[in-house]
């Protein structure tokens, strides 16, 4: 019965690439719906990055980008996650998507309808279970991560990242200003404090610990002062950058308990 519910996964960042990639290992139909432009810092577990290089690979799974959606069922039959740019998700209803899982993390609900699919599930806050989707997915860090909400809402977006380590705000690099992001250290690469992993026109980006580069977004993308471009994981474990979080893996619990709740 798996291999005949479709479900189609809005964004395809870290934590969305999570729940697309739990999904598909479960013997789901998958289908990622995106932005033209994705900005997503993990980029080396993020499935968005098919928009730009036609492909990308999450722990053994591929996502290949399509033009259609009639596209889909031949990128199933190889085994793999089509990706299409859709930002109003239309393509959903084309392939009569059973699942609908708003995986955006906007913190604020961009269009999504409970009546958009005969499963709507949300990630994060922003929705009302019940309401908004049928069920909302807890995102923030701590002992209800992961946690299928059936009524009410998430936790509201505290502003302060998670703590990692014991280290929260500093592990984050944020662009000094307006302008095109470049990268001096690549993703995977150890740096330590007052080291330049970057510059913004010119307005050097530092880290703030040491530690090793575990995200950084494509070099070349306009930013604007303060938004996320970069995470250091003080850790230190390069093979981190190549797996996924146990935050995604979590939220990506929840949204399959949510499904098999409600197909079973």
């Amino acid at each position: 019965m798996k291999d005949e519910i479709t479900i189609c996964v809005k964004g395809g960042g870290d934590i969305a690439s999570g729940v697309a990639w739990r999904l598909h290992q479960c013997g789901f139909r998958v289908l990622i719906t995106e932005i033209p432009r994705p900005m997503a810092v993990r980029r080396k577990v993020a499935f968005c990055e098919a928009v730009y290089d036609g492909h990308a690979e999450v722990e053994g799974v591929e996502a290949l980008l399509i033009d259609e959606a009639n596209d889909s069922r031949q990128v199933w039959d190889q085994g793999k996650i089509p990706i299409l740019v859709d930002p109003e998700c239309e393509t959903a209803k084309m392939v009569k998507s059973d699942v609908i899982v708003d995986a955006i993390l906007a913190k604020r609900n961009t269009g999504t309808r409970i009546s958009d699919a005969p499963l709507v599930i949300a990630l994060g806050p922003g929705f009302e279970a019940g309401r908004d989707v049928h069920f909302v997915v807890e995102t923030n860090r701590g002992h209800y991560l992961g946690r299928l909400l059936t009524e009410g809402s998430a936790e509201p977006n505290t502003g302060v990242p998670g703590s990692v380590a014991g280290i929260s705000k500093d592990r984050v690099l944020r662009s000094p200003g307006r302008g095109i992001w470049q990268n001096e250290a690549e993703i995977g690469d150890v740096v330590r404090k007052g080291g330049m992993v970057g510059s913004v026109d010119g307005q050097p980006v530092n880290a703030l610990i040491n530690g090793v580069l575990r995200g950084m977004i494509r070099p070349g993308i306009p930013v604007t002062e303060g938004l996320k471009i970069g995470d250091i994981d003080p850790r230190g474990v390069k093979e981190h950058c190549h797996t996924i979080s146990e935050k995604a893996l979590a939220i990506s619990g929840g949204a399959l308990e949510g499904i098999l709740r409600f197909f079973g």
